[in-house]
């Protein structure tokens, strides 16, 4: 039986409803794609194309051999929290070539919310400093591949040279509740933030 959200999730419970710009980044492979099409509300719009020969060339495969399709635009969906607001996801396609849609993508963001493989950690960096460069708060979610090292948090942090207020939290992209999960953590995170208690 399809699990697909139905057409009538398409429009919004609440036409007063607050629309909240949300990115989600993160390295090549690292399932930017699949967690957006965990959370949706709505049938998400992907711009997947299969893998070539000649991409194989200027995409760093290392730990994801088997990855078949490729984000060449953007990924995006919708997740209600309540009657009063919704997220709308952006995911970043992840290779250095489609960097130039990024000041596009992320700006109005509130947030990010940036996947990291343990497997690849320092796959990880490119990206985070692209966000911190847009001034955009964000989390990281560690997502939990079968074969994925297990570290301390606290070696983790390090590595990822995390701010201590920065979310770090594990989730499996395939998995609604700890997507949810990453994605609350975000959303906590940003709320707490001196700049938005003002405004």
């Amino acid at each position: 039986m399809d699990s697909a959200p139905s057409s009538r999730g398409i429009y919004l419970r609440n036409p007063d409803q607050q629309l909240v710009k949300v990115i989600v980044s993160g390295p090549f492979g690292v399932g930017k794609t699949t967690i957006i099409r965990t959370l949706s509300e709505i049938p998400p719009l992907k711009t997947e194309e299969v893998m070539t020969a000649t991409g194989a060339v200027v995409d760093h495969l290392h730990g994801v051999r088997d990855k078949t399709t490729t984000t060449v635009g953007l990924d995006y969906g919708r997740i209600s929290l309540g009657d009063d607001l919704a997220l709308c996801l952006f995911g970043t396609p992840g290779q250095k070539r489609f960097h130039a849609l990024w000041e596009d993508l992320t700006h109005g963001a509130l947030g990010a919310l940036i996947l990291a493989d343990t497997r690849r950690i320092g796959d990880s960096f490119e990206v985070m400093g692209m966000i911190e460069e847009q001034g955009i708060p964000y989390a990281v979610a560690l997502n939990d591949f079968p074969d994925s090292p297990d570290y301390p948090d606290e070696d983790l942090r390090q590595a990822l040279d995390l701010a201590p207020e920065t979310p770090l939290v594990s989730c499996d992209a395939r998995d609604r509740g700890t997507s949810l999960n990453a994605l609350l953590a975000l959303a906590e995170h940003v709320m707490k933030l001196p700049a938005l208690e003002q405004s």
